[in-house]
């Protein structure tokens, strides 16, 4: 009797120790699910259901086919439905399709756009009585609509000067790098680059938050080089999981960096010093340079890691890591102010 007894409580203790593993492993994977990880997306997309000339399907195949984690669908003044998409594409901690609108307003001949990111319902064009006016508005409705406001390609019909967007409240985002070719990233005439508008805004105690983003319009046009064309320019989100709030919500809080090609492995800040490390390649070259008030050049370090100590007089510190081949990162300003004494 006790012979035969003994391979089934052995079988017993096996399943049992099984068991146990896997409820460990759950933890564990729980766990790491938590861990707050890297995010790769885009969010400024269209598709045929406004100008692009593209069907959502192909779009959301586009990025995760070429490395993103998620991407968000920005057709001018239309809602279009992720649900289908993410049941179609949509992998668990791998890939999402998160619902957008591009606001799309003006004033006189400015053309005034302004993306909603995953608003819970349509949102119209507000218009109004100066160009601060109708940003300002429909900055409120995309709030009023649970959505995420970032203001796009400020200078894209010469539409917005930086002390126009410094007057703008309620925001946090808006992009220092457009992919469309017509769009002014660089500035010109006597209007600074993004870039430089940026610290402008800054430098008056304003904290924004600088995006980079491809608004890309044309997937079939492939040696068109006056053509809308993704991957041009994109983020990287830190963030607790993949799902749509816990995105928005860390571009809210400026837990990204935005980039054309460049890419971290780490990027950190404590109360005293900002420290970034570059994933370098082989064939490239790269400076960190740490920008403060004005743009002023603060540090500039040409190996990796690199790391900037804080002073206390620097108004804001900023991250920007320059490629030998032209592309570029932007970590988020941190604001800093002397302690008192």
């Amino acid at each position: 009797m006790t012979r035969r007894l003994l391979p089934l409580l052995v079988l017993a203790v096996l399943l049992g120790s099984t068991a146990a593993l896997r409820r460990f492993e759950d933890r564990v994977l729980t766990s790491q699910q938590r861990a707050p990880r890297w995010y790769k997306g885009n969010t400024h997309t269209h598709t045929i259901n406004s100008d692009g000339d593209s069907h959502p399907d192909d779009v959301v195949k586009w990025y995760r086919s070429h490395g993103y984690q998620f991407v968000m669908l920005t057709d001018h003044n239309v809602l279009t439905s992720v649900e289908g998409l993410n049941a179609l594409h949509g992998l668990d901690a791998r890939f999402l399709v998160i619902r957008g609108e591009e606001v799309t307003d003006r004033f006189g001949t400015k053309p005034l756009h302004i993306n909603a990111l995953d608003p819970s319902r349509l949102i119209s064009a507000q218009g109004g009585s100066s160009a601060v006016d109708v940003v300002q508005r429909n900055v409120h409705a995309i709030r009023a609509a649970d959505g995420i406001p970032h203001v796009n390609h400020p200078s894209f019909g010469w539409a917005l000067s930086a002390e126009e967007l410094a007057q703008v409240r309620d925001l946090k985002l808006f992009e220092i790098f457009n992919g469309h070719p017509q769009v002014n990233n660089e500035g010109g005439g006597g209007v600074p680059s993004l870039e430089a508008m940026w610290d402008q805004i800054l430098s008056r105690g304003v904290l924004l938050y600088g995006l980079a983003v491809d608004d890309a319009h044309h997937f079939k046009r492939h040696d068109d080089r006056t053509a809308s064309r993704p991957g041009k320019g994109w983020v990287y989100v830190r963030a607790d999981t993949l799902a749509p709030r816990a995105i928005v919500e860390a571009l809210e809080r400026g837990d990204f960096y935005s980039s054309t090609g460049v890419e971290l492995n780490d990027y950190a800040v404590t109360d005293s010093t900002m420290t970034l490390t570059v994933r370098e390649t082989v064939w490239s070259k790269y400076r960190i340079q740490f920008i403060g008030r004005n743009g002023a050049l603060l540090q500039e370090s040409l190996e990796s890691p690199a790391t900037y100590r804080f002073r206390g007089d620097e108004g804001y510190v900023r991250a920007r890591v320059l490629e030998s081949n032209g592309e570029r990162a932007w970590t988020q300003p941190v604001m800093v102010a002397a302690a008192p004494r």
